[in-house]
């Protein structure tokens, strides 16, 4: 079964006040070190990069990757605008995929196993959607299977992949994984980061 991922890395970083996908960690910074972790789970399946706020300054991240980037110029009205310009570039490219797994590119401790776990509980459960669930919240990385693609193609410009998952309960199974709650918004979260203390909560 062919695995697609979308990376979603367009936006503007407002809250922290630099780009987050250039920030560095462990070596490399956090766009290179998701978009290798999406190489890597995909197997040899195409890979999206979706920009958007930065496009040329975030190509350097991506050299020597088999990946497709792609700018979505309406990346400000949210990420489901993003989402919807990576699938359309997806499905011109490849049409051969079953599922897609949707990450973003600021959750450092995403793992290829994580991911991988994703495809395996879609294929055990027959559940269309599976969402990666940290404490309550059922969110991203998620994985979608072909026959909920209607869905993400319809997808407000301002929704996430999170509000097709609260639209759609029933369709979605989840694999807990903690760190997935570690993302980086704001200074003091990317601080926590490098600290490896607890992420401070968002206000």
């Amino acid at each position: 079964m062919s695995t697609a991922v979308i990376v979603l890395a367009a936006g503007s970083s407002s809250r922290l006040g630099q780009p987050k996908q250039l920030l560095p960690y462990e070596g490399q910074t956090l766009l290179r070190r998701a978009v290798e972790t999406a190489v890597a789970a995909a197997d040899g399946g195409p890979v999206i990069v979706v920009t958007g706020a930065l496009h040329t300054e975030l190509l350097p991240e991506l050299a020597g990757l088999p990946v497709h980037a792609i700018w979505c110029p309406t990346w400000a009205l949210g990420m489901g605008a993003s989402l919807k310009t990576g699938l359309a570039l997806l499905e011109s490219i490849c049409s051969t995929w079953a599922t897609v797994l949707v990450m973003l590119c600021d959750q450092p401790h995403i793992t290829p196993a994580l991911l991988q776990e994703l495809v395996t509980t879609y294929s055990h459960t027959g559940q269309p959607i599976v969402a990666t669930q940290y404490g309550t919240i059922r969110g991203v990385p998620v994985l979608f299977g072909a026959e909920v693609l209607p869905l993400l193609r319809d997808i407000a410009d301002a929704a996430g992949a999170a509000q097709l998952l609260k639209h759609h309960p029933q369709l979605v199974a989840s694999v807990p994984f903690a760190n997935a709650a570690i993302d980086v918004d704001t200074p003091q979260q990317y601080a926590a980061l490098l600290q490896g203390k607890p992420m401070p909560e968002i206000e």
